[in-house]
């Protein structure tokens, strides 16, 4: 290695957590700045919180900065003279005339197996999608949206009972665990980046609150898995035909039942099991919620809301 690399780390949820704490903790590298986005108002009260990655630079008295838009602050970035620019799950693009200002360039720590998914929502579309195994990409990032040369790559298991938010907690961490050894062989040459096959790269996009909404008419098997993928964010719903009231479904049975005699979205009881009809096979209900009401389980809801039990969900 060089002399000490001056680093900018630019992320905003604790997906980059781990990543930030083990470049601190590495005496090759001296953070020079933390960049993320500004505080946002969140609950009901309004309250403003600040970033996940700015409450973790705060404890290790980093300095921050929180552009609007990190194109605002090119010349503060110019003074700052960074070797390398390290970008984690930051949600701007970074525009060309900050590619540029890093020796080293910029990397940016990727939560997929590039280029099958490129975009926001990958963990979501590797687990929608039934796929054995996903990943970290460590890339070099040019203009385009996570189409830059890849540095390397780290694969694990998806497991039958990953939600996205577990399989976010293994790829948080699967990054920082690869991410030092790679800065290091990229930046004493070991390394040859390696140019994607744009041909086999699929968009997947940033979700809305709306995409948790469950289609029935798809088979329990494709649903089992988009349940995992929306929990625990946006989180799979449907209504009550009747009622027009929203139900969570948190958590569903692997395994889908061979059950196939009622109308599509029918919620029904089977061996005293909480049920809904899929267009082939059904789903055993593990945890539900109701509008105002906490998670419950699935005999919780059939011992206090047995009313909705025949009851449609659209």
């Amino acid at each position: 290695m060089p002399k000490k690399i001056k680093i900018i780390f630019i992320g905003t949820p604790d997906f980059g957590i781990p990543s930030l704490i083990n470049l601190i903790k590495d005496e090759n590298f001296d953070i020079v700045s933390v960049i993320t986005q500004e505080d946002k108002k969140v609950g009901r009260k309004q309250e403003l919180k600040a970033p996940a990655i700015k409450q973790t630079a705060l404890k290790y008295n980093l300095p921050v900065l929180q552009p609007k838009k990190i194109s605002d602050i090119t010349k503060k970035i110019k003074q700052l003279a960074p070797d390398l620019i390290i970008v984690i799950a930051y949600s701007q693009i970074i525009p060309k005339q900050i590619l540029g200002i890093p020796k080293y360039g910029i990397i940016n720590v990727h939560g997929s197996l590039l280029p099958k998914y490129r975009g926001a929502s990958c963990i979501q579309a590797a687990i929608t999608n039934g796929d054995n195994t996903t990943g970290i990409t460590i890339m070099k990032m040019e203009e385009g949206l996570d189409t830059g040369p890849i540095l390397s790559q780290a694969k694990i298991k998806i497991t039958n009972t990953d939600t996205t938010g577990i399989l976010f907690d293994k790829l948080s961490q699967l990054g920082a665990d690869i991410l030092i050894p790679t800065i290091k062989n990229y930046i004493n040459k070991k390394i040859k980046p390696v140019l994607q096959n744009d041909s086999k790269s699929n968009y997947v996009g940033i979700l809305k609150k709306s995409d948790g909404h469950i289609n029935l008419n798809k088979s329990a098997e494709k649903l089992e898995k988009f349940i995992r993928a929306m929990h625990p964010w946006p989180g799979s719903f449907g209504k009550l035909e009747t009622k027009n009231q929203t139900i969570k479904i948190i958590n569903v049975e692997h395994e889908p039942a061979l059950i196939n005699k009622y109308k599509i979205g029918t919620i029904f009881l089977d061996n005293n099991k909480l049920f809904i009809q899929c267009a082939k096979n059904s789903l055993e209900i593990k945890n539900l919620q109701l509008p105002g009401k906490k998670i419950m389980t699935a005999q919780e809801f059939i011992n206090g809301y047995s009313k909705y039990i025949g009851e449609i969900l659209k």
